[in-house]
């Protein structure tokens, strides 16, 4: 199903209700100008399998303009707000885009833009005039509602978040069918149950994968979706009481910063209609997961999976609680752990994860070198996105870090995520990154780099008193033997570390002091 389904039969429906100023964008009105968004487009000599952009904060108009791709055979590729002009630039170049939609909102941003971008001639400013751009509302309003004569299947391109090196864009097949068959994204409904009666809260910016293909999904099936502004953990709470939301997704860091609030602000919200909690994008620790299911009870769900969509693994709140850690069993293609030979490793052992999947035909755009290195040696229908981890004997799937960010240190492999699942537990620790930073004897050392809680001051007594919480958990050979502080890790919204920010500041300073 699609608006143009929900439009007719639950025109009045709230379709994105807008948390904070409960601006509502009904089914009738999502349908009606996505439609218009498509023939507008249609007019402009856009055709199924061209590139459109969008550069929007989440905002009423973000979801009509998704759709409008989507239901006339274009590939949209959404465009993270906090990116400079150049890095955006890149992107919108990048994948090809011949249009673009912004907002007033980023004005600054956009005007900066639009001389950096000369292959997208059409380009479109809501909710104001923006310099170089026409208006979204005039566009909209000087084109029939009437939908396009055929409405192929568009698709989402993401790109990769960069975090250890420039983004990549992620591009699968045209699909010809009819949208009115419905988005392969459809099926996030039934795997969590999301139907046309449930209420969805998007607490994160939904120009990234996992927050707008939940979007997408929910309002597919005719759900409702609350989109907040931005993240915040009491007024997320707030959200899920006054819109009686039935499910909700997050990010572990979401849950960290909610589970900090005084006890009286955590338990003064009603949140019984409150079913499913849903959390991905970057491994929970045990600690904060566990108090999670104490607080909300056995509602949450999590699943492990990307943006090439090769597969998928799922756990249930039982499922969780039978194997502490997990992150599921696989529900699309079939997992396999291999070593840096390629060969399959038995059930405990750690090795990069593969999933086998004959319908993942992902490829990264323009890079073809990227794309036959994230298959298997020996198995072409085998991919890999980076992360490594381990199945138990029953086929349950266990995080261990990304290969790229593991720690090297005497000749012996450490994984930061084990560290910063300890000491983010510290009662003083907002946020934390383990990174590997030079040493002349060890080839690399542990450091741990530390966001504080607000009000608290980073100092030597302090930085030994982590180091000592970690002792007190871990191996020796796996403690910080440093630890620095930081007013503001630079972590994605989606819960992902730009570490390679992070391990630039110490080794670039080690490559300047050879030069």
């Amino acid at each position: 199903m699609y608006p143009g389904h929900w439009g007719q039969v639950a025109p009045d429906k709230p379709a994105v209700i807008m948390g904070g100023t409960d601006h509502v964008v009904t089914h009738g009105e999502l349908d009606e100008r996505s439609t218009r968004l498509a023939r507008v487009w249609q007019n402009a000599g856009l055709r199924p399998g061209d590139g459109v952009a969008l550069l929007m904060e989440n905002q009423p108009r973000f979801m009509e303009v998704v759709w409008a791709a989507l239901r006339s055979g274009l590939r949209i590729t959404p465009v993270n707000r906090y990116l400079t002009a150049s890095e955006a630039a890149y992107i919108i170049n990048d994948c090809d885009a011949r249009a673009l939609v912004t907002s007033s909102e980023l004005a600054l941003l956009a005007t900066e833009l639009a001389s950096m971008i000369p292959g997208c001639k059409h380009r479109l400013s809501v909710d104001g005039l923006v310099y170089g751009y026409d208006s979204y509302e005039d566009a909209l309003a000087a084109v029939p509602a009437d939908p396009l004569e055929e409405e192929p299947l568009g698709q989402l391109m993401f790109y990769s978040s960069g975090t250890t090196g420039r983004p990549k864009g992620i591009v699968r097949p045209h699909s010809n069918r009819p949208v009115k068959e419905g988005t392969p994204l459809s099926g996030l409904g039934a795997l969590f149950g999301i139907n046309n009666e449930s209420v969805y809260l998007s607490p994160a910016p939904i120009y990234h994968a996992a927050p707008l293909a939940f979007c997408v999904g929910a309002t597919s099936v005719g759900a409702a979706v609350v989109l907040m502004p931005r993240f915040d953990p009491l007024t997320a709470l707030a959200a899920l009481e006054r819109h009686r939301c039935t499910h909700s997704q997050w990010v572990p860091t979401m849950f960290s910063r909610m589970l900090k609030l005084p006890e009286e602000d955590r338990t003064r919200f009603d949140l019984s209609a409150h079913k499913v909690a849903i959390h991905a994008a970057a491994p929970c620790p045990r600690p904060v997961k566990e108090a999670m299911f104490e607080w909300w009870g056995p509602i949450i769900h999590e699943y492990y999976a990307g943006s090439e969509l090769n597969g998928l693994t799922y756990a249930g709140p039982q499922d969780w609680l039978a194997h502490p850690g997990t992150v599921g069993r696989a529900v699309v293609g079939v997992v396999h752990i291999c070593d840096e030979e390629g060969n399959e490793l038995p059930p405990g052992q750690s090795g990069l994860i593969y999933f086998e999947n004959e319908s993942a035909t992902f490829e990264y755009h323009k890079d073809d070198e990227q794309t036959r290195s994230s298959r298997h040696p020996s198995h072409p229908n085998w991919s890999a996105l980076g992360d490594v981890g381990y199945l138990d004997e029953e086929g349950f799937l266990y995080l261990t870090d990304r290969a790229t960010f593991m720690i090297i240190s005497g000749g012996v492999n450490i994984y930061p995520r084990e560290i910063e699942d300890v000491l983010v537990m510290h009662p003083l620790v907002d946020d934390v990154a383990v990174i590997g930073v030079p040493d002349p004897d060890m080839g690399e050392a542990v450091k741990a780099i530390v966001q504080l809680v607000p009000g608290t001051a980073g100092a030597p007594d302090l930085a030994d008193e982590l180091i000592a919480f970690a002792r007190e958990r871990l191996t020796h050979y796996k403690c910080p033997k440093s630890v620095d502080f930081d007013p503001q890790l630079p972590r994605l919204p989606t819960g992902k570390l730009y570490k390679r920010v992070l391990r630039d500041r110490y080794w670039d300073d080690r490559i300047n002091r050879l030069a």
